[in-house]
C-alpha cells in the first residue's frame, strides 16, 4: 500500500483514493482508508479539546 493516499470527502462523506475532487471538500492525505474514514471524528474531538482549553484559558484570564 506504499505510496497510496486516501482522502475524506466532506461533501459526500466518502473515502476516496487519490485527489478525485477539489481541495475545498477534501481532508487528507491519509495512509489508509480507515484513517481517512476516522478523519472527521478525530477533527471534531480535537476541536472539542481545543475549545475546552480556550474556555479554561479565558476563565483564568478573567480572574
Amino acid at each position: 500500500m506504499a505510496g497510496r493516499e486516501f482522502y475524506y470527502n466532506l461533501a459526500t462523506g466518502e473515502v476516496e483514493e487519490g485527489k478525485v475532487h477539489g481541495a475545498t471538500n477534501r481532508m487528507g492525505p491519509y495512509p489508509t482508508p480507515e484513517a481517512a474514514r476516522a478523519a472527521l471524528r478525530q477533527a471534531e474531538e480535537r476541536n472539542e479539546k481545543w475549545d475546552a482549553a480556550d474556555a479554561a484559558w479565558e476563565e483564568d484570564t478573567e480572574e
